[in-house]
């Protein structure tokens, strides 16, 4: 098998502000896998948060080039997964381009979409929330409307400023037919969550993804017991065995490829988050559509989809296609593999 690790630079549309920082531009890293007439691509998405870089993700791949190259049969996608468990645990994003790239490469060699390759309905996909980040009122409100005005049903506003009211406000009187999920990346207390969750009530708000830091889970019990609102986990949801350990103190468990390591894993946490009663949000970083469509297959498990990433680039910065499309559908085809155009 013939490994091709490719690092692009991926050029926002506008500023992407979330309460630990600003950005203007990412680099995913594009992983292809080729055996004879088929290829498979995946990306890899690293964020700094849970450690990665780009640097680290072309590093970790080049350390097992051997081993990936040495696969002889793509359909062993466990044992291949468990072994980039072994030995890359502490990247995820690596391995999960790899993840990505083998299980296009089984859709080719099939000739199947994954979703229909893992017997899932296309119809059940939910459409995509359209993020709005921080900026000021006035400029969050512009964002609210212009997403608004192109379709999207939901939006998903990111909090965690010296003024969550005034621009959720501005964001609600923007677009006032849209449903609202509120993100605080950790930037809360517990008290503050909770407190911000009553008057957040009157905007129909539909849940608070990670109000409080990962690292405090007695104050997001807090919250979750004390909250007049559900509350989704991120943060503190990275990996299988987080899912029992968040399932007495949220309502939403929100998985993403790029910090679970790929999609046998995400399948896994998908079944022991319905199995503990949580109710699952797939999410992403900002990526190429080359990781995005590879969620998009997992979408029909899900209750909620936050895959958006792509759909925050600049024009012509994705040199990928998928079927999450401007205005929120997923329009899950036959095109085979993670379903790139």
């Amino acid at each position: 098998m013939k490994l091709t690790v490719e690092r692009v630079s991926l050029e926002l549309a506008e500023t992407f502000t979330i309460s630990r920082g600003s950005t203007d531009r990412t680099d995913n890293v594009v992983v292809r896998l080729a055996d004879g007439d088929h290829e498979g691509v995946g990306s890899a998405a690293p964020s700094a948060h849970y450690g990665e870089t780009a640097a680290t993700v072309e590093a970790a791949i080049e350390r097992l080039r051997p081993r990936i190259e040495a696969i002889d049969d793509p359909f062993q996608v466990e044992r291949v997964e468990r072994d980039l468990a072994h030995e890359l645990g502490r990247n995820p994003a690596a391995r999960c381009g790899v993840s990505i790239a083998l299980h296009d490469l089984v859709g080719h060699h099939t000739d199947l979409p994954l979703w229909r390759y893992w017997g899932l309905d296309p119809d059940a996909a939910p459409d995509t929330s359209y993020t709005v980040g921080i900026g000021d009122p006035e400029t969050m409100a512009d964002r609210a409307r212009r997403a608004a005005d192109a379709g999207y049903g939901t939006l998903k506003v990111k909090v965690g400023t010296d003024d969550d009211r005034a621009r959720v406000d501005a964001v609600a009187e923007a677009a006032p037919d849209a449903t609202l999920r509120l993100d605080a990346n950790e930037a809360w207390t517990p008290k503050e969550a909770v407190a911000n969750a009553e008057w957040l009530a009157d905007y129909d708000v539909e849940f608070l993804e990670q109000p409080v830091p990962a690292a405090d889970p007695e104050g997001l019990r807090y919250v979750y017991e004390h909250s007049s609102l559900p509350v989704a986990v991120d943060e503190s949801c990275v990996t299988l065995p987080d899912i029992p350990a968040v399932a007495d103190r949220a309502d939403v468990a929100v998985l993403k490829l790029m910090k679970c390591g790929g999609l046998v894993e995400a399948r896994r946490m998908v079944h022991a988050a319905r199995a503990h009663g949580l109710e699952v949000m797939l999410g992403c970083m900002i990526e190429t559509d080359a990781a995005i469509s590879a969620g998009a297959q997992l979408a029909p498990l899900c209750d909620y989809v936050d895959l958006d990433g792509s759909l925050l680039l600049a024009d012509d910065s994705d040199p990928y296609d998928g079927p999450v499309r401007a205005g929120g559908s997923i329009e899950l085809d036959d095109t085979p593999g993670i379903g790139l155009r």
